[in-house]
This record gives C-alpha cells, structure tokens and sequence, in this order.
C-alpha cells in the first residue's frame, strides 16, 4: 500500500485563501512543561506570587510555547501533512499581546504569496499567520514560508 499525502500541494492554495485552526486553551501544565524541556524559568511564566506584580497581573506563557502552540494548530489542519518538505522560515515575527494561563487561542493562515521553485516540482507558498485570543485579541503575528511539493 502506497502512502497517500492528505496535505495540498503547492498549485492548491490560492493567493487570499484563509484557514483557521480549532482553538486549543492554555493550562498551568503546558507553561510548567515547556519551562522543564527549554530550561526557561523565568519567574514570568513560573512563579505566581512574582507575576502578580507585574503589568501581567500573574503568569503568562512564555512566546515561544504559543509559537508552538500555533505550529500544531496548524499541523492539525492537515494541510500540510505528507506534502510539506521544510519550514523555510519565519518573518516579521511579532508577540503583541500576552496569553494568560486559562486563554483559549487559535490560529488564522492567510496565503500570501505562491512562489514556484526553479525546480519543477516545488514551490514556496508565504502565509500571514495571526494568532488570536477568545476575545478577537491578536497575541501573535508572522509571515511563514513553506516548500511545498508540486503534483508530479
């Protein structure tokens, strides 16, 4: 049995198109986990009694555990799955709000750009991501680029 991709290839996404991630909540555990694997203690994100006295009012997740956050958002539309060959990168990356612990975020990608490759059977497409919270707030903005397979 020959492995079917369920992502799209590069010539499916169309310049405008816009997709949004289910909402995923932010728990006390995911801040706490993401502090053990990076070695980020940062008494922002783990020390209550700290954070209370700062502009935040108590913890708030550390930037890169929402970047995360998003990047499985986005896996999880199966887009991308089966047909995505690199993560070329990430632009213009910009946290403009913080996500407390008990906020509920979701990720909205909007196709930039398409750009075909040299080579034939890739191309570049550029989304716009923004990631809100559950009040309509964006917490997070970036420009991605993604090397995509082409239909043979």
């Amino acid at each position: 049995m020959t492995y079917q991709p369920r992502g799209r290839y590069f010539e499916e996404f169309k310049v405008g198109e816009t997709f949004q991630s289910q909402a995923r909540t932010v728990n006390p555990a995911d801040v706490s986990n993401f502090a053990g694997v990076t070695g980020d203690f940062n008494p922002l994100h783990t020390d209550e009694e700290f954070a209370k006295k700062t502009p935040f009012g108590g913890r708030i997740a550390h930037g890169l555990l929402t970047l995360g956050i998003s990047g499985g958002q986005q896996n999880q539309l199966g887009l991308f799955e089966g047909t995505t060959l690199a993560l070329l990168g990430i632009d213009k990356l910009r946290f403009t709000g913080p996500v407390h612990l008990g906020d509920t975020i979701h990720t909205e990608l909007t196709v930039k750009e398409a750009k075909e490759s040299s080579k034939p059977d890739r191309g570049v497409i550029t989304f716009d991501m923004v990631v809100k919270n559950q009040r309509g707030e964006t917490v997070l903005q970036f420009e991605q680029s993604v090397l995509l397979m082409r239909r043979k």
